[in-house]
C-alpha cells in the first residue's frame, strides 16, 4: 500500500524517533509499504518519519541512481553499482572523509533542489530486516543517501544545512509546501 508522505510543517519531521524492537506491529508489511511508497513517488530512500510515524527505520536503494545515470557519469562513484537496504534503529559510528557537494531534494519538501556538503564516508550500525546487527563502512552516493535518510530520524532535514541567505531566499517556497501549496505526483499529507 502506498502511504502519503508527510509535508514540510509536519511537527513528526522535528522529532527524535524511538527505536523499535521485532515485535513492533506489521512491521514487515509496514516495510514493505515504505517500499512500495518510494519506488512509487521516484525517491531512493525513505525514512519512517516521512509516512508519519516516528520510529528509527528507514529504506534506501542507491541502484537505481546507477542504473538510471547517463554513460559520462558511469565509474564516477566508488560505490557504484549501489545497494538496496533496510536500517532498523541505525546509529552512526563515525563519518570520515572530505566533505563534496552534492544537488539533494526530499519527497517531504519537494520542487526544492539545493547543494548539500556531506562527508564522504560513514560508518553506521544498525539491525537488518531480521534484526541482525550489522556495522558497515558506506560511501560515494550511497553514504550521501544514508546521511540524509538518518537526519529524518534525528529531526533533521537537508534545508537545515543551507546558508542562512539561502534559507530565506527559499522561505516563500517552504511555507507554500507546508500549506499544500505544491503538486506532485504522489500522495501527500499537509498539516492543518
Amino acid at each position: 500500500m502506498t502511504l502519503p508522505i508527510v509535508a514540510f510543517g509536519n511537527p513528526v519531521l522535528r522529532k527524535h524517533a524511538k527505536d523499535i524492537t521485532p515485535d513492533y506491529p506489521d512491521l514487515k508489511k509496514f516495510i514493505d509499504d515504505m517500499w512500495e511508497t518510494m519506488y512509487s513517488s521516484k525517491g531512493v530512500g525513505l525514512a519512517a518519519p516521512q509516512v508519519n510515524k516516528a520510529i528509527r527505520l528507514f529504506v534506501m536503494d542507491s541502484k537505481q541512481i546507477f542504473e538510471n545515470q547517463d554513460d559520462e557519469d558511469r565509474g564516477k562513484y566508488d560505490d557504484e553499482p549501489g545497494i538496496r537496504k533496510v536500517f532498523i534503529n541505525p546509529e552512526i559510528i563515525e563519518l570520515s572523509g572530505n566533505e563534496w557537494a552534492y544537488n539533494e531534494g526530499c519527497l517531504s519538501i519537494p520542487k526544492i533542489r539545493e547543494d548539500v556538503y556531506r562527508p564522504e564516508a560513514v560508518l553506521i550500525e544498525y539491525l537488518d530486516s531480521t534484526f541482525t546487527l550489522r556495522k558497515e563502512l558506506y560511501t560515494g552516493l550511497t553514504s550521501r543517501i544514508i546521511q540524509h535518510e538518518y537526519d529524518h530520524l534525528e529531526g533533521k532535514l537537508f534545508i537545515d544545512y543551507l546558508k542562512p541567505l539561502r534559507k530565506k531566499m527559499l522561505q516563500g517556497k517552504i511555507n507554500d509546501i507546508s500549506k499544500g501549496k505544491v503538486k506532485v505526483d504522489y500522495k501527500m499529507s499537509f498539516s492543518k
